[in-house]
């Protein structure tokens, strides 16, 4: 499935395209952080998802995880891009660590 950005991206093998969840801005001692000095939450809404990885046998193995599910994945996993001026996230499907319901 593609996404309904400008520019059409679909994601190959078990590669899963999110768009990060907005961080509301955090105030410490009255003191506003930029976006580049807080934590990014590590949450966000899956807009594109590949076919899946092949087995030993060629074998597609689906992804279980869908269009428009909250997920977490892991910290370190993933790759930032930008596309249209905005950014997301493209993760493999074994980082991801739950759906959020």
């Amino acid at each position: 499935m593609t996404t309904k950005t400008k520019t059409k991206l679909r994601p190959l093998s078990d590669r899963v395209l999110i768009k990060r969840n907005k961080s509301e801005e955090q105030q410490f001692g009255g003191l506003i952080l930029p976006d580049s000095a807080q934590s990014k939450q590590d949450m966000g809404i899956i807009l594109a998802v590949g076919p899946g990885k092949k087995d030993k046998q060629g074998q597609v193995i689906p992804i279980t995880v869908a269009v428009g599910d909250h997920v977490m994945w892991d910290k370190y996993g993933g790759q930032e891009i930008s596309i249209d001026n905005e950014d997301y996230v493209m993760v493999k499907f074994d980082d991801i660590i739950a759906i959020v319901e």
